[in-house]
């Protein structure tokens, strides 16, 4: 089930979903710049942190 809520969360706002699954560090910074760059690529790195375990 938390697995699931942050797949919910990495849709929605993914620097959040990078900062609970990593906390601060460098995937959280390159997520905040994809982010911004473009929502989708943002989505794409917060899903693939979450799930590569």
């Amino acid at each position: 089930m938390n697995k699931l809520i942050h797949i919910i969360l990495a849709i929605l706002l993914p620097p959040i979903a990078v900062f609970l699954k990593s906390g601060v560090g460098k995937d959280l910074i390159i997520n905040i710049i994809l982010s911004l760059i473009f929502f989708i690529p943002g989505v794409l790195h917060a899903l693939w942190l979450i799930t590569k375990d």
